[in-house]
């Protein structure tokens, strides 16, 4: 496998972009947050492939667009790692200057992830409630960031994928604690699982990431709530799946799940299952036709209705 051109190299004097925490009066349910300090954890020798553990106050990551070639539309990022660690790197940042690379801003999230022992089910609500106020937050400063606030998607790898399809399912069932963000509409206007985790209750769902969301005794309401495929209604925004056929880790029938479901709905949907690519490849270079995904997208993005413009 190798890297893409948007890795980052070990030593790049460019390790980190600036965060903004998206809760800065407090995180609800602070107080029942795992103690340990956050933990960056890098697996490679030559490109940065970190892991954010223990991520107690939600972030994002703000990547704008160079302003001569920015189109005004923008994404929200959610890297995977099974509700236990964001892999900040080959599922966000990457992703982020690839986008950027094409005029579009983007912001990568990092969320709660309640996998310690001592939190899992603790919040269920967390990840949502942050994905939620960041799509919020964006909008409300879409003149600071120079983004159109009627164009703005959400994007999300393997559990950060589940995210991105409860965002743009439930986007509407949790009102933000500040008034003045609560005006701004929380839906996504495009979305983009790649890789999904998404149903909780059929047989081939990803069972780490039911436990560590909810727990070891979560209830039935809970295992449809968190069920993206059974919350689709004809607003679920336009999106685009992709998944490979051998992935041992999440299966494709969980996008397979969710396109039905879209389909079912009427809602503007494309799925693209190649055979292979196994799981978390990101926007590595496998030499698969797995490789043309991102060229996909690009086409697809491009032929998305024209949002209004901002008022």
């Amino acid at each position: 496998m190798e890297y893409s051109k948007y890795a980052l190299k070990l030593g790049d004097p460019k390790q980190f972009p600036e965060r903004r925490y998206i809760w800065p009066e407090g995180v609800p349910g602070a107080e029942k947050a795992s103690k340990a300090p956050e933990e960056v954890l890098s697996r490679s020798d030559v490109y940065y492939h970190r892991n954010i553990f223990h991520i107690t106050k939600p972030a994002i990551f703000p990547f704008l667009a160079p302003q001569e070639t920015a189109t005004g539309r923008a994404v929200l990022i959610c890297p995977g790692g099974g509700y236990v660690h964001s892999s900040i790197d080959h599922e966000g940042f990457e992703i982020a200057r690839y986008f950027n690379a094409q005029g579009i801003s983007a912001f990568v999230l990092n969320y709660r992830d309640p996998a310690a022992d001592d939190t899992m089910g603790v919040f269920p609500e967390g990840p949502l409630s942050d994905a939620l106020r960041a799509m919020r937050l964006i909008r409300a400063s879409a003149k600071e960031y120079r983004i159109n606030p009627n164009d703005l998607g959400i994007m999300g790898f393997s559990s950060g994928g589940h995210l991105c399809c409860t965002a743009s399912t439930l986007y509407d069932t949790l009102a933000d604690p500040d008034p003045k963000l609560n005006q701004f509409s929380a839906r996504p206007d495009f979305s983009i699982p790649i890789y999904p985790v998404v149903t909780f209750l059929q047989e081939f769902q990803h069972r780490g990431s039911v436990l560590r969301l909810l727990g070891g005794s979560s209830t039935m309401s809970q295992l449809i709530r968190f069920s993206p495929e059974r919350q689709v209604t004809p607003q679920t925004p336009p999106t685009f799946l992709v998944h490979a056929e051998d992935d041992s880790c999440v299966p494709c029938l969980n996008s397979i799940a969710y396109y039905q479901a879209l389909v079912q709905a009427g809602v503007p949907a494309e799925l693209h299952i190649f055979q292979k690519a196994g799981h978390g490849f990101g926007m590595r270079i496998l030499d698969e036709t797995i490789d043309s995904w991102p060229e996909l997208l690009k086409n697809w993005l491009i032929h998305l209705p024209k949002p209004e413009k901002p008022v």
